[in-house]
This record gives C-alpha cells, structure tokens and sequence, in this order.
C-alpha cells in the first residue's frame, strides 16, 4: 500500500512539474508575441514614406498587432493569427489585452509569406468591441484599408466612417489592407495565463490593471509613436450595418 502511495505521489509531482514547465513556456511566449508587436511598430514607422499618416497616429483609441507567422512559429494557426492590444485610457495607454484574428486573409501566410497585420481602433466603440468574443470586421465593425505615409492627409470620410483601419506587412512593404470578413476576438487562454482568473478584459482595458513587465516594451513604443491628438476623444464612432 506504501509503495502504491508512494507511486501515487510520484506521479503528482511529475504531472505539477510538467504542468509549471508548460507555463513557464507559454508565458515566454507571450512575452515573446508582444516584444515582436513592438518591433513591428517600429519598422513600420522607420520608413517615413510608408508609415501610418501622423493625422491618424494622434486619433487612434485602440492598437492592434498580429506578428507574423515566420517570426513566430506560434503567431499564426491554421485558421487565425494571434496578437495583442491596448486602448487609450485616462492616464495612457492600458495593460495590453490578446486577441486572435481569423479568416482568408491567414491564407497567403500558411502559404509561406510573412506578414504582419496591424489594426487600428478609430473611436472608443472599437474598445468596445475587443471585449466581444468575436467581431466581424465589414460587418459588426466597419473597418478600411489605412492610408500611408507620415505626412500624408486621411480623408475626413475614412476617419469618421471607419470603427479599424487596417495594414498589413510583408517582405518589408507596409500598406493597407481589406480585412473586411475576418473575425477579431479576445484570446480567453492566454488573458487567463497573463492575469488568471478573475481579471476581466474590461478591467484591463479600462487601465485599472498595471502593465505587466513582459508588456513594458510594448507599451513604451506604442506610447512613443501615437502621441495623443487633442481631440482625439471628439471622433464619433460610425454606423455600421448592425447599428
């Protein structure tokens, strides 16, 4: 009987150090997800004549970046890419939140092509809509391709009628992206990993949760590049066709 507790105990053990190893790795990976968004950010606005347009830099309420597949392994699954995000709170910017995004345009990088999508929330309904589960982009949230070009002007019409503006990059080429019939969610495991249980999206996107260490490089340039506009807060979010 001793032997078979022994044997018991043995093995709870094993299983505990199996289950703190996996993680230790999924957090790694994580922290991983959110060095590589921030690089990502700033190769983008590196390239003067390709980066987002400083009119829209000082008006985004939510930023949204998914690495790529070949940077990370893990970034991209069969069917979605994952990523994270924060939104503009009262005092800068929130601890980030983890979303996943799916549908045809993860395509073309199974296919081999790596590239980066960011998505870049317009108004505070787009905050709203990262607490969602799942959100159709076109549909739920009216969404556009994002102008480029550091100096370049948005029109009036993009800014007022667009909830995201979305990019992508590949093979160093920024630009806009259609990504009208892809599903934005929050990414339940790793919001659970990050924070544990009793964390609500919500109370990290409100800034009411402090910046994890792991996300300090990616708050920092987030920060450093999307200076806030005076009247950022006065853009009226759009209608869409579930209005």
């Amino acid at each position: 009987m001793n032997k078979i507790k022994a044997v018991a105990c043995g093995l709870s053990i094993a299983m505990g150090a199996v289950s703190i190893a996996a993680q230790a790795q999924d957090k790694t990976k994580v922290d991983d997800r959110m060095n590589a968004a921030a690089e990502v950010i700033e190769q983008v606005m590196a390239a003067p004549d390709h980066a987002i347009p400083e009119t829209i830099l000082g008006k985004t309420h939510c930023v949204i970046v998914i690495p790529s597949e070949k940077k990370l392994a893990f970034g991209v699954g069969a069917q979605y890419g994952q990523g994270v995000a924060t939104c503009r709170t009262g005092h800068g910017w929130s601890a980030p939140v983890f979303v996943k995004l799916g549908g045809g345009s993860f395509g073309f990088q199974i296919g081999g092509q790596a590239t980066d999508l960011v998505l870049l929330g317009m108004n505070e309904k787009a905050a709203q809509d990262l607490l969602h589960s799942k959100v159709k982009l076109g549909a739920d949230a009216s969404a556009a391709a994002g102008p480029i070009g550091r100096n370049a002007q948005a029109s009036t019409d993009v800014l007022l009628n667009s909830e995201f503006l979305t990019y992508s990059r590949a093979k160093g080429l920024f630009a806009g992206l259609d990504l009208s019939g892809d599903y934005l969610g929050a990414n339940g495991d790793d919001m659970r990993m990050e924070y544990g249980p009793k964390v609500t999206d919500n109370e990290v996107l409100d800034g009411s949760v402090k910046v994890p260490a792991g996300a300090a490089h990616f708050e920092r340039t987030v920060a450093k590049y999307f200076v806030i506009s005076k009247n950022w807060k006065t853009m009226t979010p759009p209608k869409h066709p579930n209005s």
